[in-house]
């Protein structure tokens, strides 16, 4: 291979990286001021413009505040973007609307009751639990779902 060409293969794959850091750094990254209500607003709003930032960036970043417990169970982030996209969770992509209403809450966790208006005007309501994750390192504080229900369709909106 010529030195050019190898300068040339070095630069594309260079770029390619680049581009999908600067992608990522749009997502907002779990911090201990962020409020138990704030991490479900930041998942729901990243899932109803899910492309928006670049492919996926909503299951990103819905993928970024998941309880390491969570990650464990759902596999690598392939695995949960196969998830939502799955049957079960599909109507979080892209839907229209959504509601969050606190149902209960201590210093070490939240629950949630959320409602959302999918694409094909359907209401389904789901239970949402974040947690305050107290193992030592950069989560440490940190408000991160530990739990999403299966949808409960709530019928038409129409």
């Amino acid at each position: 291979m010529t030195l050019k060409k190898l300068l040339l293969t070095f630069s594309v794959i260079f770029l390619y990286f680049l581009g999908t850091n600067i992608s990522n750094a749009d997502l907002i990254n779990p911090k201990s001021s962020i409020k138990p209500r704030e991490v479900v607003e930041i998942q729901l709003t990243g899932l109803m413009k899910n492309n928006e930032k670049f492919e996926d960036s909503g299951i990103e970043q819905t993928w970024n505040f998941a309880h390491p417990e969570n990650k464990k169970n759902t596999g690598p982030l392939p695995n949960f973007k196969r998830m939502i996209k799955g049957r079960s969770y599909q109507m979080l992509i892209n839907h229209v609307s959504h509601s969050i209403t606190e149902v209960g809450s201590s210093d070490k966790w939240a629950q949630f009751e959320v409602i959302i208006l999918d694409q094909e005007k359907i209401y389904h309501k789901f239970n949402w639990q974040v947690e305050k994750y107290t193992v030592d390192g950069p989560l440490k504080d940190c408000w991160l779902t530990t739990m999403v229900s299966s949808p409960i369709p709530l019928g038409s909106s129409i």
